[in-house]
Parts: structure tokens; sequence; C-alpha cells
């Protein structure tokens, strides 16, 4: 081998090293953010002067060349500091608890001082005077309601040898030879899927009120509860949810003990559908699976044709006559990932750059937030294609310049290998451009999860499933998920649903009944 091709090799051996070198560094930095860094993956640091992303395209953060107009009058000072002063206006106190009991105690004074300082005559009352409200917590409070019913008897049958007798009907239990009582059992279900409170904090809590409440036997009460009442309605919820045409997925691991075949650390799933934004009605339903294969979502979705929005994991690729439609948040969190403390060094040139397409793209869907579907879909058209063609000849250009196995050039080629499925939004104005709905709808199991770790078996898994289904699915309508609860729990048993399913349709919670019945009580501007 002469010496310039020695020298060649040496230089070509070199560059490698320093490719690799920088790689090892790229991940080292990764790691540590995902242990130690923050998870927000706001970006307000990043410059715009740093970041002018495609020149040739108006950006909707800047506006001046093609919105000026000399006309305009000059904005008032003190009513543009108004609008950024505190969110508070008169009144606001008093109408924070306008909807609650209010309990009137007026003070009075004491029999011996009710006399004129002056002359000593007695004095009397002219008027109250308002001081001030407060709020007052009342603790919970237990109490046993035992049932008794009404025997009737004719005594006229009685006296001809006919003895005849009736008695009063009673409301069905929510579960049979049991204490549990529909305002306990949506109580446990609140605490547990909604505040995140495991079930051994609960049972310490019933020892305080002087129950002795077993986490053992909550949990079958839990299970019992939703496969008899609570499924039934899931059920008829999944129905109405494969005749939309726009649905989001996602899925988390879940660990499930007890899991015939599998060992108790062997990753099961929590899958969640989602009506979209602008569907029918809002819907949220959990499915738990041992897996995370595609005939999961397949076998769920039977029956449904639309737009499936997800992330791009090639199982839900297994789902029949669908468009998917891929998460434009997922790349912006690839942009955020690999983004380095210092984001003015030439190496966050790229990953600044990426992030700011994604955030003037999200700013110009949300200008069209009040559209209706048809103008969306033009607008989009209109302004953002346009800004997605430069997007992509970016990021073809930036491959080239980058080296093949940096983080940057991974989070680019995220984006690059997945372009249809992240165009295909643009297909129909009620499209979402991320799939954050479905992430939204399934953060409070992985807060949950925090607290409770594990299922203790599939039935408690498949349980959790039907009651995350409904909570969820209550807060999505505006309604109460405790209050929802307990109606269900405490109206459905008794009901032939059965026999007639078209029943059902009375506890879906868009039903006018429910609405009524189940509001929140959220109040305020």
């Amino acid at each position: 081998m002469s010496f310039s091709d020695q020298m060649n090799a040496f230089e070509k051996r070199i560059t490698e090293l320093e490719q690799e070198n920088k790689r090892l560094h790229d991940t080292v930095a990764y790691l540590t953010k995902q242990l130690f860094g923050k998870r927000s993956e706001k970006t307000s640091s990043l410059s715009k002067e740093q970041v002018s992303l495609f020149d040739e395209l108006p950006s909707v953060f800047d506006e001046a060349e093609t919105e000026a107009n000399a006309k305009m009058p000059e904005p008032d000072l003190q009513e543009e500091a108004a609008k950024f002063a505190k969110k508070r206006y008169k009144g606001q106190r008093k109408d924070q608890i306008s909807h609650l009991e209010h309990v009137k105690k007026v003070y009075h004074r004491l029999e011996g001082d009710r006399s004129c300082d002056t002359c000593s005559t007695e004095l009397v009352a002219v008027g109250e005077e308002f001081v001030r409200s407060e709020l007052e917590f009342i603790p919970a409070q237990v109490r046993v309601i035992d049932y008794y019913r009404e025997t009737l008897e004719c005594r006229n049958c009685r006296k001809n040898d006919r003895p005849y007798m009736e008695k009063a009907e009673l409301p069905d239990p929510v579960i049979l030879h049991s204490l549990a009582s529909p305002s306990t059992l949506a109580w446990i279900m609140h605490q547990k899927f909604v505040n995140a409170i495991p079930l051994y904090r609960q049972e310490a809590e019933w020892q305080m009120l002087g129950v002795t409440l077993s986490r053992a036997t909550m949990s079958n009460w839990l299970m019992v509860a939703a496969r008899d009442w609570l499924l039934p309605v899931v059920e008829r919820l999944h129905q109405e949810l494969v005749k939309e045409t726009y649905l989001h997925v996602d899925e988390t691991p879940i660990q499930v003990l007890q899991e015939e075949g599998r060992k108790n650390t062997t990753d099961s799933y929590m899958w969640v559908y989602s009506t979209g934004q602008h569907g029918t009605h809002p819907i949220r339903l959990f499915e738990y699976q041992p897996g995370r294969g595609g005939s999961y979502p397949k076998k769920f979705l039977k029956g449904f044709q639309g737009y499936l929005h997800t992330d791009a994991y090639r199982g839900y690729d297994k789902v029949e006559k669908i468009v998917r439609c891929y998460c434009w948040a997922h790349v912006r969190r690839k942009f955020v990932d690999v983004l380095p403390k210092d984001v003015k060094s030439p190496e966050a040139t790229m990953a600044a750059q990426g992030i700011q397409f994604c955030n003037e793209l999200f700013a110009m869907e949300k200008a069209l937030a009040t559209l209706s579907a048809k103008e969306r879909h033009q607008e989009r058209l209109t302004k953002q294609l346009p800004a997605l063609e430069a997007f992509w000849s970016w990021a073809d250009s930036a491959l080239n310049t980058l080296p093949p196995k940096s983080k940057t050039s991974e989070a680019i080629q995220y984006a690059v290998n997945h372009k249809a499925g992240l165009m295909n939004y643009l297909k129909d104005g009620n499209c979402s451009i991320s799939n954050n709905l479905a992430e939204n709808s399934i953060r409070p199991f992985t807060i949950g999860r925090k607290n409770w770790l594990f299922s203790g078996s599939p039935r408690g898994a498949t349980a959790s499933a039907a009651i995350y289904s409904l909570i969820e699915t209550a807060k999505a309508n505006g309604l109460n998920p405790h209050h929802y609860l307990e109606y269900i729990l405490g109206d459905l048993p008794g009901v032939p649903f059965r026999q007639y399913p078209n029943s059902l349709d009375d506890y879906l919670p868009w039903n006018p009944d429910i609405q009524k019945k189940c509001a929140s009580t959220k109040t305020g501007k």
C-alpha cells in the first residue's frame, strides 16, 4: 500500500472515529436528559433570529410586511396592560361560591352588654352587617342504611280463608349479599381512578372513619360491579365509537400479575380509543390486552372505516379500510429530545429549525380552530401545504449534510420516513394534526399507574379499563364522573337491559336526563 493510500485510510478512520465520538456524546446527553432533565417540551428559549426557518414563506409570528395597515389606530396602553393583569374581576370570589349552600351565622351582643354607654337605655336591633364569607369543610361521614319493606294483608280474604299478602318493591342491590352501596362503590372508584389513590391508602382512610374495609374486599367489589353494570355500558359506547369517521388510538404498558403462561414482569398494554375532536359524541374507551400486536386494534376496530390518528407504530397497519394520520407532535418531540442544552451552539441549529417549523405549523392550525371542516381543509392547502413542502425540501437537504447516525439526523429521518402519514391530515378538514387527544386521554391512567404500580389479575385490569372508560368519557361530556358512576350503579341494577339492549341508551353520557342529573358543578369565568 502506498503512502498516500495509507494517509487516505488514516484520514477516513479519523473521520469515522470523530463521528462515532459525536454519536456517543449525543447518546450520553440524550440519556442524561431523559433521566434528569425536564419533561416539559416547551422551547421558549429558542430565539426567532436563530431559527428563522423558511425565509421565502410568511411566518405566522412575523407578518409585518403582509398585515401592515397605516390607518390602524395606536393601542391604548392602559387597555393593553389590563389584558395582561391577573385574571381577576369584581365579584370573582362571590361567583366561585355562588353554587354552594350558604349558612347564615349572625353574632349578637351578649345579654349583659346591650345597653347604651351614654344613658344606659336598652339597645334595639336595627339591622345586620355582612362581614365575610368562609368555606367550611365537612369531613366524610359513613352511615348504615337498613332496608325494610312494608307487608300488606287483605283482611277480607283472610276471613274467608284465602290469605293474601303483598310486599313493597325494593331496588336491586348493586352486589348481592354485600355491604356495598352505589355511593360507596362510586367513591372508591373515584378515589382510585380519578384521584389516583390506591386501595391500600383507601383502606387506611376507611379505618379512620371507623369501618374495617380491606383492600381485597374493595378490589372484589370493583371487579364485580364493573363486570355486571359498567361493561354493558362500555360495550354500548363501543358500538357508537366504530360508527365514527375520525378516531385516535394510543397504548401504554401495564404490569398485570397472574397472567396465564406469562411472567409477572412481562409488559401488557392498556389501549385507549377516542373519537375525534369533531366527532358526533366524545367517547374514550380503554381496553386491556396482554400484548401490543396489531391484531388487538384490528379486532377492536372491526367495522370502523375512516381516519385513524396514531403514532408511527406499524401494528396499526393491520387495521383495514382506514387512512392513517401520523402525529406531528411526535415529530416535534424527536427534535426536542436531541436539542442540546446550549441552544445557540452550531449543533443545535438543525434541531431548533425543526422545532420552530413544528411550532409554526401548530400555530397555523390553532388559528383554524373556529372554521368549518370545508374552510379548514381549504386553508390548510393554501397556507400549510407550501410550508410543508418547504420543510421536506429542508429535511432532504439537511440529511445530506449531517452524519447519517447522529441524533439530529435520526430525528429528521423519522419525519422523512413517515412523510405520507404525516401529510394525510390534509385530506379532510376534520382530521387532526396530532394524536394529542388520545395521549391526553390516557394520561390519567399513567398518573395512577405510578401509585398503584400494577393490576393484580387480568380481571382487575379489565375492570380498570371499564372504569377508566366511563370516567374519561364522562369528563369529555361535561359530567361529574363520581355522580355518573353512582347513577349507573344505583339505577341500572334491575333494568332488563339484556332483554332490551336499547334501554342502555338511557345511560349514555350525552342522554339529556344524564346531562341534567350528572352535570359537572364547575362554574366561573
